[in-house]
């Protein structure tokens, strides 16, 4: 068996030009979707990353409120930067990349965000109201991960979700959206972590598993039941001397050896990535509609 590969950056693109259009009708309306992103720092991969969501808010004709601080900025003027951003009517999303300094609090600053701004979805409020199944905005990576399941035809419902890895942006906020009552859930849910016992008898049981731990070759062949579903999330990097950066990346996932035994499995890179940055410009999106 080979495995198909769930491609995440030709579904993104399906999705943003579905969002390109919605933010078409939008400005008609003279509504334009505006994101904030607030990148305190040079973290070099930070960096990257914020200039990816910068220019997919530009392709989908979004407004993109780029705001770059010095490391030595503090956390009084980074929060009286928000308060500013909440009171912005321009701006429907609010993203502050982490991680931040260490002299900053990263919860003071999350919880300064308005929770109707907090398009990445890691406010208590919105992280209670997604428990309650109430409707608020869900974190882009495991929202993606649902929507990259949904748009290739695979069941969720019904199926027995086998998650590694326990983080408050990947791993347990999977596990709630999973096993709701949704057309994207309803799945039996089990969350291993560093102190489960026999991991590999757990996910030998999954139809779908989900690599989140930040290890790479965290899931082997062995782990891995023949015709599974794997989503690996991770994104590390390994020394390469054949390549010019001097690293190259991969997953947690040892994807030649799975790709063998499962029936579908997204690659690292262009797997699960891709989605992330595209459910951030979805949940901007949804707020423009909730403001107006």
């Amino acid at each position: 068996m080979t495995a198909r590969i769930l491609d995440g950056k030709r579904i993104a693109a399906e999705m943003r030009e579905e969002m390109r259009r919605e933010v078409a009708g939008l400005a008609a309306r003279r509504i334009v979707p505006g994101l904030a992103v607030v990148l305190v720092g040079d973290d070099p991969a930070s960096r990257s990353y914020v200039a990816a969501k910068e220019k997919a808010c530009a392709e989908a004709g979004m407004f993109s409120d780029d705001n770059r601080l010095p490391a030595t900025t503090t956390q009084d003027e980074l929060l009286a930067l928000i308060a500013r951003l909440n009171r912005d009517p321009r701006i429907h999303g609010i993203l502050v990349q982490l991680p931040l300094p260490r002299h900053i609090q990263e919860d003071a600053v999350l919880l300064a965000i308005d929770p109707d701004k907090d398009v990445d979805g890691f406010h208590p409020v919105n992280v209670g109201r997604m428990i309650a199944g109430q409707r608020t905005f869900l974190p882009c990576t495991p929202h993606g991960v649902l929507h990259m399941l949904a748009r290739s035809g695979i069941t969720i419902e019904g199926s027995h979700a086998v998650i590694v890895g326990r983080s408050q942006i990947v791993g347990k906020p999977l596990a709630n959206l999973l096993m709701r009552k949704d057309t994207l859930g309803n799945a039996t849910v089990t969350v291993c972590h560093t102190r489960s016992r026999d991991i590999a008898a757990l996910t030998r049981q999954a139809d779908i598993v989900v690599a989140a731990a930040g290890q790479p070759n965290t899931i082997t062949a062995d782990m891995v039941r023949d015709g599974a579903v794997v989503i690996d999330v991770g994104v590390n990097r390994v020394a390469d001397a054949t390549r010019k950066s001097g690293y190259r990346l991969v997953g947690d996932v040892d994807f030649e050896a799975v790709s063998k035994k499962a029936s579908w499995i997204t690659p690292v890179p262009g797997g699960v990535g891709p989605m992330t940055i595209t459910m951030l410009l979805y949940n901007t999106i949804e707020s423009a509609r909730r403001h107006a």
